[in-house]
């Protein structure tokens, strides 16, 4: 990101932005606003108070921050095994929170932060301990930070348990009754030997050295005799200032070394034999080993390695584990937080991997504030990425680092004890991913999600990671001014369901619903291409991720699956439409065959009676209320016209029948008049029909004048050899 105007002679000013990203503003000499300008960034980004952030500026949030404290005590009811059970408001007021299974207990002595100001209000214990002890306890730990439960194994009853360091001073001669009880409660008896005590471990996240160096200033680790002869083991992780200045190290190594740097110029265009793209086979050996010299990818490996270990013993030999460093609030969290994504699926998801980093980071007190660079509830933000100077010699800075170094108003470097900020967090998000690369099927949630959950924390829009403490947030009302990082995230991943790119395609519950136990040999880090490389490496970053290749063929899948569907529905109802329409034609068919035997059977009888009517001398006039038809003659053609002109008017029509006699001239034209005239005997001499004042020969014979006509009959010969004698 650059804003640069184009004059011969420009000022540039460089802001490094808490994702590794540098900022590169340029101003023209003649501009006389630019100190303004500069003045007022420099405000924004390194704000006095804590009211001052963009999260109190921007107003009220439409994603609400739900009280914390309610999923706090949800998470503890989960592992008490009473998930059934919901937290309120009304629980939290009146106390009625304190449930207990047979071994554990919720203890609510520090509801008003009276017992440690960075613990919880409320927190797990074990049950035979009373809260007189626990306060006797506390004053044997640093920041009265006493040995509690984050985490208990169902069914087994193995525990990870949270302290920080003991005050065992120089000699490592002091003790406490009451911590040693403590800690001895947390060696429950086995389920299948009754007599047998639990194995505990007792987990040093210091080097050993550093260990006996606190013990200077009333500090220092257990010792193994006064603890039920517990093992006790050193991690060897180094403190925050190591991680910082590691941390800085990696940015000058992306910057130094990645395709564009923040100078906006590539690296292979800038100091050819300090990069790959000299061709020098010594300069792409010495990149490598500076990547090697920043220490990144080795303590993460001693953190992916600390948190195996403690789910190793829990997972294989039921043990209870207890993990403290100094204070218990940075190399302790990474731990135990790490150890149970290890151990328990549900925190796999997304509902627990919010549980997760609630519990452990937020609620166990965490200083996000002064690890972030953030401005705290006490005073301003000592946010102060150093500058490598005292490795100057070994170690080359970028050139635009180098530039600015000379000309910058920030001291290159700040002491140990002003400046607080690590990135402990980052490191243990660089963790996780280093797992889902392991375990790749085990996780619901995407790396993609934990790069836009690093950004939505670092960009001071929500205040879930605000302060130092809970009770530093409920002093701000942090969940009633601000909105939530988790509601915004659920919020997005709800417009697309499993399709949203913060969900794991590959994610596969049923074949890891136990614990993950990497072995030692696959505990070898890389650099997050996601998270380290998008900047310098943007094209390397995207090409790493194989999860967008995987998405867009499942968008693709979901798509066809979804045209499928619509097709099928869509041929079931024209399926269902032809079989209503066949048994429509059927029906029509069978009442169309019933109305032509109908018509047949009308045709004949009407055939009859109109013969019957016209050799009487009659015509028949068929007459509707739409159309009248012609008279009926005693021609074929006729009758089928009249046929058709009556189906033509329909059923509803009125017929109406008159008869009335022919003409002489119609009678001619009378086939059966004719017949008439040359058989019927009755007739005068001038061919006039007698009828009706004499009988008709016709009417009473269908042989039309044969039965009457005696003169020809007479004529008949007949001879007598027809006749046979009886």
């Amino acid at each position: 990101m650059a804003f640069v105007l184009k004059p011969n002679r420009r000022i540039p000013h460089f802001f490094l932005c808490s994702h590794l990203l540098e900022t590169c503003i340029t101003f023209m000499m003649i501009l006389l606003q630019r100190r303004s300008v500069f003045d007022a960034l420099l405000r924004c980004t390194k704000p006095e108070r804590v009211w001052d952030l963009y999260t109190f500026a921007c107003g009220p949030s439409k994603f609400g921050n739900a009280n914390p404290k309610e999923r706090l005590l949800n998470e503890y009811f989960r592992l008490l095994g009473k998930s059934s059970l919901r937290a309120s408001m009304d629980m939290i007021e009146d106390g009625s929170f304190t449930l207990e299974n047979e071994l554990w207990r919720i203890s609510d002595l520090n509801s008003n932060y009276n017992l440690c100001q960075t613990y919880p209000f409320a927190f797990m214990v074990p049950k035979s301990i009373s809260d007189e002890e626990l306060l006797q306890a506390c004053s044997f730990r640093a920041k009265c930070r006493l040995p509690v439960i984050t985490w208990c194994q169902p069914g087994s009853g193995a525990v990870i348990a949270r302290s920080s360091q003991p005050l065992v001073g120089l000699m490592m001669n002091m003790r406490s009754n009451f911590d040693e009880k403590l800690v001895a409660a947390f060696c429950t008896q086995l389920g299948a030997n009754k007599g047998e005590r639990r194995k505990l471990y007792i987990a040093d996240a210091r080097p050993r050295k550093n260990a006996l160096a606190n013990g200077a200033m009333g500090g220092g680790s257990e010792s193994s005799s006064n603890y039920f002869q517990s093992p006790i083991v050193f991690f060897g992780i180094d403190n925050i200032h190591a991680m910082r200045e590691s941390y800085s190290r990696l940015r000058d190594y992306l910057d130094m070394h990645g395709a564009t740097s923040s100078d906006g110029r590539s690296s292979f265009l800038r100091h050819t034999g300090w990069t790959w793209g000299g061709g020098n086979l010594s300069s792409m050996s010495a990149s490598v080993s500076l990547l090697g010299d920043s220490g990144w990818l080795i303590h993460i490996q001693n953190v992916l390695a600390g948190a195996a270990w403690i789910a190793a013993r829990v997972a294989v030999e039921s043990a209870s584990v207890l993990v403290h460093c100094s204070d218990g609030w940075d190399r302790t969290t990474q731990l135990v937080s790490l150890a149970c994504l290890m151990l328990d699926p549900y925190y796999r998801t997304f509902a627990g991997f919010q549980a997760l980093v609630e519990k452990d980071w937020l609620a166990f007190g965490h200083p996000f504030s002064d690890r972030v660079g953030m401005p705290n509830i006490s005073g301003s933000g000592n946010f102060d990425f150093p500058r490598q100077s005292s490795s100057a010699g070994s170690y080359p800075s970028s050139p635009v680092r180098q530039s600015t170094q000379s000309g910058a108003s920030q001291s290159p470097s700040s002491s140990h004890a002003q400046n607080n900020y690590s990135p402990i967090f980052t490191q243990w998000v660089d963790s996780v991913s280093q797992l889902m690369r392991m375990y790749p099927c085990a996780f619901e949630f995407s790396p993609t999600f934990l790069v836009d959950f690093m950004d939505c924390l670092l960009s001071c829009r929500f205040g879930n990671f605000l302060c130092n403490s809970e009770k530093e947030r409920q002093q701000c009302a942090i969940a009633e001014a601000c909105g939530c990082i988790w509601a915004y995230l659920t919020d997005l991943r709800s417009l697309a369901s499993t399709s949203h790119v913060h969900c794991n395609p590959f994610y596969d519950p049923l074949k890891y619903d136990g614990p993950l136990l990497p072995p030692a040999a696959s505990l070898a880090p890389t650099l997050w291409p996601q998270f380290h490389l998008r900047w310098a490496c943007p094209e390397e970053a995207k090409a790493a991720d194989i999860e967008v290749q995987c998405r867009a063929m499942r968008a693709k899948y979901s798509e066809m699956q979804k045209e499928k569907e619509t097709t099928e529905r869509r041929v079931d109802e024209i399926s269902f439409a032809m079989e209503s329409l066949s048994a429509e034609l059927l029906r029509e068919r069978r009442m169309s065959w019933s109305a032509r035997e109908s018509a047949k059977r009308a045709t004949k009888e009407y055939r009859a009676l109109t013969r019957a009517v016209q050799s009487l001398g009659c015509k028949v006039n068929f007459t509707t209320s739409d159309v009248e038809d012609a008279p009926l003659e005693t021609n074929n053609n006729n009758n089928n016209n009249n046929s058709r002109r009556r189906d033509r008017q329909g059923n509803n029509s009125d017929v109406s029948v008159s008869i009335s006699l022919m003409s002489e001239e119609n009678r001619s034209e009378n086939q059966v008049g004719r017949v008439c005239e040359a058989l019927c005997p009755l007739r005068t001499r001038e061919g006039v029909c007698r009828w009706p004042e004499a009988g008709c020969a016709h009417l009473g014979s269908q042989f039309v004048g044969l039965k009457t006509n005696f003169d020809a009959f007479d004529r008949l010969s007949i001879h007598e050899s027809y006749f046979k004698s009886e």
